[in-house]
């Protein structure tokens, strides 16, 4: 199963985090299947590229509650749910 969940970098008391898309078994700053984005908490800035998000969502990843959130205030989820009325359509 593939989660979509932050992958730490940066340094000490610096945190950056990396979204990345990586397989459940896989350690914290394991290797990943593919980077999707970042977030620095600190200078409150978000980089998320989406229609890779919006690939691992269709093929049934699970993203983790962060990255749930961060992707619903880049509206992601309205996206993803207006790409499948279009499908169904």
């Amino acid at each position: 199963m593939v989660k979509l969940r932050l992958k730490r970098c940066g340094r000490r008391q610096r945190a950056i985090y990396r979204i990345v898309a990586i397989d459940v078994r896989s350690r914290r700053e394991g290797r990943a299947l593919r980077k999707v984005g970042f977030y620095d908490p600190i200078k409150n800035q978000t980089y998320l590229n989406v229609p890779v998000i919006l690939y691992f969502l269709e093929k049934g990843a699970q993203p983790t509650g962060t990255v749930y959130d961060i992707s619903k205030k880049a509206g992601v989820f309205i996206e993803l749910r207006l790409n499948h009325q279009t499908k169904l359509n």
